[in-house]
């Protein structure tokens, strides 16, 4: 659901856009921070952010790290 929100930022379009590896953090929603695979060797770092149910707000991208590797530690940042 956030693949369109970071082609907008990145200004490109990902054939491939994998989730490989999360991790959540619980605050008045949840931040999920996920490792994804690009295409070739390329992985990004997101930080997506879920509002509450009642909130009935969509996911929102909250930011990312690019030029990431597949054995780059997913971190909370």
């Amino acid at each position: 659901k956030v693949k369109p929100q970071i082609e907008e930022k990145e200004g490109k379009t990902f054939d491939v856009f994998t989730a490989v590896e999360f991790k959540t953090q619980v605050v008045a929603g949840t931040n999920y921070f996920i490792k994804v695979h690009v295409g070739n060797d390329e992985f990004m770092h997101l930080r997506v952010f879920r509002s509450l149910p009642h909130e009935n707000k969509p996911l929102n991208l909250h930011s990312y790290q690019s030029s990431k590797t597949k054995h780059d530690e997913l971190a909370f940042f």
